[in-house]
């Protein structure tokens, strides 16, 4: 283990964490030890050659940087500090410098109020502290301090637990001012479908708000919809919703497998880029299972639309009904025209229940993901009054609801765990209970019913929990003697997705899991074959859409690399990223000051008895008062990193 020099890391946050020791995560990777680490929580020193002086210098060169300048202290203390350390580190130190420095950081600690200003003298106050004498002989010194070699990071609690790390603070900012168009720009930086996960986001980020910590989280969610529907609103055309790259398209194009949410994000920052791209979906229309699996009541397939037609204007051709594996394989697409490829199939196949009857063909048994399709491509698959959905997440929910709006009139959710184990969205169970889902918890099928190879009804078994499983979760243990029968005319299963990209990339000439997901660089997307990338759901299983978005983005950035250097190594960027991600930057057991509470801004829904009976959206957005209000809310909690490395 390596020698800790210094290390005050959590001693500023009330509640906060110990110490991380060094093999906590303090590298970039494993050939790259970091000297010294520096953030919004104190200061760890691991080597000692480190000069502590110009360690501060380059701290308050980034903090000055990011000061928003809407108070005094910050504004002008920040600057301050950092022409003072840049003057010492110049070898023109003055006498009384370290008081003045000292005295700066606390007042811009104290009175700011956001958090750059709050937590950025904080690792400076704790390097006078316990190196006064070294700073004592810096300002005497006439010698310059030769500048180390650096890296830093600006998050935040939001920003960390968000897949892509869109910038939540400063576009929440940017609304606040009224400014949408200016707030959707920083958007798109990393998030090119605002519309679409403005309205079916799982929102990590607000999990993770240190508003919690206060009253409730911000509405990032419903601020990010409601930006987006402004631009609707005010007339802005989807090509001209994003500026095009300056200059001529690069001459090499890049083929996509899939124009679900990781190929679509691939082919919108490829564009950016000045990459053109050609995706090749199977199906009629893009967006995946955000077209297919996600109803129109949740996604309405117009601002989904709208939102591809952007993806569309920076220079991305979409070829819909061909089947990437039998039409044309991924081996004659780098024979052809196409330099690279990226591989997003996503997991549109449903797991096995494990349950007597799933393989018998009976009428009315259909998966969830088939049931979906079908009914977002205008078709009624099966018909009755009773429906019997199995599973806990939000496909299942999106089941039960697609079931009552499509004609029955009994739906039945079967969960073998509690309420309290479900994956599902709370506001997505809350709807559905709205909407006169029955629920019925700890119940496990065991046999599909049947009459005359027609469904009838669902065998189950009660469950009790047990001790927890790999998931965390405690597993679900039959209660023997415990059956009984929940009488259906169809049965739908929609307990997880099963990935296929087996049926496009050779199993014998690429690395696949015992999941059939395809092995890349976690970071790059890169796989053993230099010019063919993955993303999304093919690669992590089935996980959400930010997760997808983030995956294409990622690979879009190091596609371009490949063809222009001919390596596709992770950039120091990306490797902060992920130490900052295992150290963490939401603290669960933080106390956080008084500083007023509020009430969190919620949408107006349509009555469950009218939103029933159509697929219309059923969540009206945010008026633009309401918005303007929720985005004042935002304490924006950045925090800024630096690393000697």
């Amino acid at each position: 283990m390596d020698e800790v020099v210094l290390s005050t890391w959590g001693g500023w946050t009330p509640g906060g964490q110990p110490s991380p020791p060094p093999e906590a995560g303090l590298s970039l990777d494993p050939e790259r030890k970091l000297k010294a680490f520096l953030g919004w929580d104190g200061v760890i020193i691991l080597d000692g050659s480190v000069n502590v002086v110009d360690l501060a210098r380059a701290y308050l060169d980034r903090a000055r940087v990011e000061s928003c300048g809407q108070c005094f202290p910050c504004r002008m203390g920040t600057v301050r500090m950092s022409e003072i350390l840049n003057r010492i580190c110049a070898g023109r130190g003055r006498e009384g410098d370290l008081e003045r420095l000292e005295k700066l950081a606390v007042q811009v600690k104290d009175t700011s109020k956001c958090d750059i200003g709050q937590t950025s003298p904080r690792p400076i106050l704790d390097l006078i502290r316990h190196f006064r004498p070294v700073f004592r002989e810096a300002i005497r010194s006439t010698e310059p301090i030769p500048a180390g070699s650096y890296l830093s990071r600006v998050t935040a609690p939001c920003m960390n637990a968000c897949p892509s790390h869109v910038n939540i603070p400063g576009y929440l900012e940017k609304l606040r001012f009224g400014r949408w168009d200016q707030c959707l720009e920083l958007v798109r930086q990393d998030c090119c479908l605002p519309g679409t996960i403005g309205r079916v986001c799982v929102r990590p980020c607000e999990f993770n708000c240190r508003r919690t910590r206060l009253d409730q989280p911000i509405s990032i969610k419903w601020l990010k919809r409601f930006a987006a529907d402004a631009e609707i609103r005010a007339g802005v055309a989807p090509d001209r919703a994003v500026d095009r790259p300056e200059g001529e398209a690069k001459a090499d194009r890049v083929a996509i497998v899939g124009a679900g949410p990781a190929g679509l994000a691939c082919a919108f920052h490829l564009g950016r880029l000045g990459y053109r791209s050609t995706v090749f979906e199977n199906l009629s229309e893009g967006g995946g299972m955000a077209a297919v699996g996600i109803p129109d009541y949740r996604l309405p397939r117009d601002i989904l639309g709208r939102e591809i037609k952007v993806v569309e204007s920076l220079g991305a051709e979409i070829r819909y009904g061909v089947n990437v594996g039998v039409d044309i394989t991924v081996e004659e697409m780098l024979k052809g025209e196409f330099k690279a490829v990226f591989v997003s199939t996503g997991a549109p196949e449903s797991a096995s229940m494990r349950c007597e009857g799933e393989d018998a063909g009976y009428q009315c048994f259909m998966t969830g993901i088939e049931f979906l399709r079908e009914t977002a491509l205008g078709r009624k698959p099966i018909e009755g009054d009773r429906m019997a959905v199995i599973g806990g997440g939000n496909v299942a929910m999106d089941c039960c609801r697609t079931a009552i709006r499509s004609g029955f009139s009994d739906v039945n959710l079967i969960y073998r765990r509690t309420r309290a184990e479900m994956p599902a969205d709370p506001v997505e169970i809350e709807e559905a209970k709205e909407e006169g889902i029955k629920f019925h918890y700890l119940v496990q099928p065991v046999e599909v019913l049947a009459k005359e190879g027609r469904v009838t009804g669902l065998k189950c078994i009660r469950m009790e929990l047990g001790e927890p499983d790999e998931s965390g979760r405690r597993r679900p243990v039959p209660v023997e003697g415990s059956e009984f029968t929940i009488e259906a005319d169809a049965v739908v299963p929609a307990i997880g997705q099963v990935c296929v990209v087996d049926c496009v990339l050779p199993p014998e000439e690429y690395e696949l899991t015992r999941w059939n997901t395809l092995q890349v660089d976690q970071i790059t997307g890169q796989s053993k074959k230099p010019l063919v990338f993955g993303g999304g759901d093919c690669i992590t299983g089935p996980a959400t859409l930010i997760a997808a978005l983030a995956a294409g983005k990622r690979a879009a950035k190091y596609i371009a690399r490949q063809l222009e250097t001919g390596k596709a190594e992770p950039d120091e960027a990306d490797l902060m990223d992920g130490l900052i991600n295992r150290l963490g930057v939401f603290l669960a057991r933080e106390k956080m000051p008084f500083q007023g509470r509020t009430k969190r801004a919620e949408v107006e829904a349509l009555p469950p008895e009218e939103r029933i009976k159509s697929f219309d959206e059923v969540e009206e957005g945010l008026g633009p008062a309401a918005a303007l209000n929720e985005a004042d809310r935002c304490l924006r909690c950045y925090r800024i990193v630096l690393a000697a490395v």
